[in-house]
């Protein structure tokens, strides 16, 4: 099963085509700095100006991005980086089986002479395939291929611990089938253009695939009818947070039995997990709408349907005039983004979600240094020691809940960096067989993650790559990770004082232990699993402190009549107060043991810097269509209201700053927030 939330080399001449170069300078790291502010704007008024004003101005969005911040600062010097790695692995020196597949799968991404003369032909064997269905059985089984392989059509599946037995993995299916990004795009009068360009899309892709554009344009209104019916029986976004909401394992025979248009035997026996007896299926109503639609509707439209989904998959790997369709409408329509990234940070992605520890082992022995992860597990157990004393002195939570509370946090466990040991990739990498490798890097994983249904799960596994920005909090584990690649300017930078680092790190380490107690984090248990461990009396109360953050965030509107959604991005927020919090309390305490450290910089007292490295963290300019489609889709408030939405809950920012009642940036007490 495909994850959601994610080798012999054939001989070949590299004057075949040009491999582009790494810049011989990478970017200089993107750190902290009093010249990003704007200091004739009033911190009182606005502080995220304030913050970040200089730099806002003098960082519009590159054409070839959607969003330009801080944090793709950070993202575009470490593609560099990999940049110059892939080179390396390319021009075929070194022998270590890691490097040979890397190099191999970057020669097969850049080999555009190939793409060219392949055009569409490397979807010919699937394309007769699905022509060739003429049963439901046919369909399941084609379907549960295409899924292994990373082809996305009718519903999503993953293998993942369960979540009420969490030492032990499950199979999950889910609500999917989607072309567009939410259901929203489907349903709501706000995306009717969206809609449009979509079908118009879909049949220019059909046309170049060799459709007439008659036969071309009646099959995309097919193809939006269909999807806008698995639009309607899906759960929204806000509805998809609840984990008690979305558990219902199942067993096969009565999912046979309330679902029997639903080849699920077929699906599963094509998907390597035929031996399953109980399925947790996330969103039942959808797929018992599934199961109306495949009796309703003839097979051709279901052929119509999983051939455009077969097209869209592979579009990205495909020759240039597949490729440039399918980003003219996903990256310039969709996100406002003018033109594609340069060749190799494409292949540089495609790598990373392929074969991503391969090139992580690289990525870690030449840029992570250990000083690094020693350094960062220091801060990691200063916030946890503070977080640890609240849970004691919790004035709102009965003793009851707060000794649980306790009991899971002692268990919590930290990653930092990489793992132990990286996986390795026994499948074979063609450097001139791009969408072979993205498909056989897939079905390697997915068959991988198959195997292990009933099997009890691995602990020491990873869920993002060593070189990924990024973090996370995996309440199934209770344990939060810190990937190598962000622990780096803006958000770790050993050169700078602490009050910067414990405004930037401090506060992601605090987002990322305040997950384990957010509004749906807190419903797992010390052993990871989803259980109620909370007394109604104290429920209520989080709720009703939550509710705050709510109204907050709701408030906010970055595009005219577009709200930020304060329950969908209610766990973030919750996450990024108390990270703020706890990391201004583990500030203090470093402040203490070290009364040397207290003194102004740059003009600026370490509270200050606290502060304002937070905001700047946040620094953001956004594209009109991406800010709109991550309004839709993205649990994160919009970089520009993470940047103060904290401060305004905190009074020691009110006193950091000398703000005063009345003060547009002022929240009245009775509003602000106090959780964690």
């Amino acid at each position: 099963m495909k994850r959601f939330v994610w080798p012999a080399a054939l001989a070949f001449s590299l004057a075949a085509f040009p491999l582009a170069k790494a810049a011989d300078t990478v970017a200089p790291a993107p750190r902290f700095s009093v010249d990003n502010m704007d200091k004739s704007v009033d911190p009182s008024a606005d502080f995220y100006r304030y913050a970040a004003g200089s730099w806002i101005r003098r960082n519009p969005v590159p054409a070839d991005k959607s969003r330009w911040s801080g944090f793709e600062e950070l993202q575009e010097r470490n593609w560099q980086l990999i940049h110059a790695l892939l080179d390396d692995a390319a021009n075929g020196k070194e022998t270590r089986r890691e490097v040979r597949q890397v190099g191999a799968f970057f020669r097969s991404s850049m080999d555009t002479n190939r793409l060219e003369a392949l055009g569409f032909r490397p979807l010919d064997a699937d394309l007769k395939r699905i022509a060739a269905i003429r049963s439901p059985d046919a369909l399941f089984r084609l379907l549960g291929d295409l899924h292994e392989r990373g082809i996305g059509g009718m519903f999503g599946g993953s293998v993942v611990p369960d979540a009420k037995n969490s030492s032990v993995y499950q199979l999950k299916l889910g609500q999917g089938g989607l072309g567009l990004p939410d259901r929203d795009y489907y349903l709501s009068d706000g995306f009717a253009k969206q809609r449009e360009a979509y079908k118009e899309h879909v049949a220019k892709m059909l046309v170049l695939l060799g459709d007439p554009a008659a036969v071309a344009n009646a099959s995309a209104a097919t193809i939006l009818e269909l999807e806008t019916d698995l639009a309607r029986a899906s759960k929204s976004r806000v509805d998809l947070r609840d984990p008690d909401a979305n558990y219902n394992k199942l067993p096969l025979a009565e999912l046979e039995r309330r679902m029997p248009a639903i080849r699920w035997k077929s699906y599963l026996a094509a998907s390597h997990v035929d031996g399953v007896a109980n399925i947790n299926i996330g969103q039942t109503n959808f797929f018992a709408s599934l199961d109306r639609m495949v009796s309703a509707r003839p097979l051709a439209d279901w052929r119509t349907y999983l051939r455009w989904h077969l097209v869209h998959s592979a579009s990205p790997f495909l020759h240039a005039a597949a490729e440039s369709e399918s980003f003219a409408f996903y990256g310039t329509v969709l996100r406002g983004q003018p033109q594609q990234e340069p060749r190799w940070q494409r292949a540089a992605k495609t790598i990373d979600g392929g074969i991503g520890e391969a090139l992580g082992g690289l990525y870690v022995e030449k840029h992570f240094p250990p000083t690094a992860r020693a350094r960062m597990a220091e801060m990691v157990a200063n916030l946890k020691a503070v977080f640890r004393d609240r849970l004691d002195k919790l004035e709102w939570m009965s003793p009851e809940t707060r000794k649980k509370a306790a009991v899971k946090f002692d268990r919590f466990t930290q990653k930092i960096g990489h793992p132990d040991k990286f996986r390795e990739y026994a499948f074979r990498i063609a450097p001139d067989d791009l969408l072979g490798n993205v498909q056989r890097a897939a079905a390697a994983e997915s068959r991988r993650e198959a195997a292990r249904v009933g099997k009890p799960v691995d602990r020491s596994e990873w869920h993002m790559t060593p070189q990924t920005v990024n973090a996370y909090f995996n309440p199934l584990q209770n344990e939060i990770v810190f990937p190598a690649g962000i622990l780096q300017p803006p958000f770790f930078d050993l050169d700078l004082d602490d009050a910067v680092n414990y405004g930037a790190i401090g506060v992601v380490i605090g987002h990322e232990i305040t997950h384990g107690y957010d509004d749906q984090g807190r419903k797992y248990d010390a052993n990871g699993n989803l259980n109620d461990w909370w007394t109604a009396g104290d429920a209520g109360e989080f709720q009703t402190r939550a509710q705050k953050l709510v109204t907050q965030y709701g408030a906010y509107e970055p595009l005219p009549g577009k709200h930020v959604n304060g329950q969908l991005t209610l766990g973030e927020n919750i996450a990024d107060l108390g990270g703020t919090s706890i990391a201004y309390e583990a500030l203090e305490r470093a402040l203490a043991k070290d009364p040397s450290k207290r003194r102004e910089i740059d003009g600026f007292t370490p509270e200050q810097r606290f502060f304002l490295s937070l905001a700047q963290l946040w620094r953001t300019n956004w594209r009109e269509a991406e800010l709109q489609r991550r309004l839709t889709v993205d649990p994160h408030s919009p970089g520009q209201y993470r940047a103060i939405g904290p401060h305004v809950n905190l009074d020691e920012f009110y006193r950091a700053f000398g703000i005063k009642a009345g003060a547009p940036m002022y929240r009245e007490e009775n509003a602000r927030a106090r959780i964690w």
